[in-house]
């Protein structure tokens, strides 16, 4: 299937605006073959196992070490065909893999859920000290949260896979969370998603979920504290 005219590339991003694409819808956008696609797609899935064996093997440090394993769980996620092709329709990205992989940053996601705020920091310097962790960008949403409440650290890295025949460096995003913050991100992400609300009823909605994530790290200053009692 090609999809050539200007015309049904506008129809088909009206149509993805709120589902996803097929493989072979993503494809004709593209206008690429089938192997070099999901060949494109397998690099970020190997950087995905790089991330998170790192993680795992700090935990297991750690444990070792005496210490109560940081991590209480690690998930990780592909970005769908639809969500890479509204982004770069929106951001006027070239509809090439090559273009794609240089300007999306989050084909490729990581999320590390921690039990403390000092875990988050500890665990982040700990992976960027690593030589073969090259840091491209790095947000602190804990110390500064988005408008919405919204409380995470995210960081976007390189890391190299080795191929049969070659290296390559994918970028993947990286999000550290505590319990409390992805619990509420989650919870915000359901009652948000595809809801096509009244200006008044958004509004309230607003208000109420930001008084919940103020809640929630209320709550995770006062567990650091606790923490921090216990060992001194």
């Amino acid at each position: 299937m090609k999809i050539t005219t200007n015309s049904s590339r506008k129809e088909l991003l009206r149509s993805v605006m709120n589902a996803d694409m097929s493989e072979p819808e993503f494809i004709s956008v593209l206008d690429e073959d089938l192997d070099l696609l999901r060949q494109f797609f397998s690099y970020y899935k190997c950087a995905i196992m790089e991330i998170e064996t790192k993680f795992r093997v700090l935990n297991e440090q750690f444990s070792l070490d005496g210490e109560s394993n940081p991590i209480e769980f690690i998930q990780s996620r592909m970005k769908s065909y639809g969500s890479i092709y509204r982004k770069i329709s929106a951001k006027n990205i070239p509809p090439k893999l090559e273009a794609i992989e240089q300007e999306i940053n989050d084909i490729a996601g990581v999320r590390v859920v921690c039990s403390f705020i000092q875990d988050i920091y500890r665990l982040a310097d700990c992976f960027l000290s690593q030589d073969d962790i090259f840091l491209i960008e790095r947000k602190d949403y804990i110390d500064s949260p988005k408008p919405n409440g919204y409380r995470s650290l995210h960081l976007i890295v390189a890391v190299p896979i080795f191929l049969e025949n070659e290296k390559r460096m994918v970028k993947v995003e990286v999000q550290l969370r505590t319990i409390a913050m992805d619990f509420w991100a989650s919870l915000e992400h359901k009652l948000r998603y595809k809801k096509d609300l009244p200006q008044e009823k958004l509004e309230l909605l607003s208000g109420g979920l930001k008084e919940c994530a103020d809640e929630s790290a209320r709550w995770d200053d006062r567990m650091q504290e606790i923490k921090n009692m216990l060992e001194e």
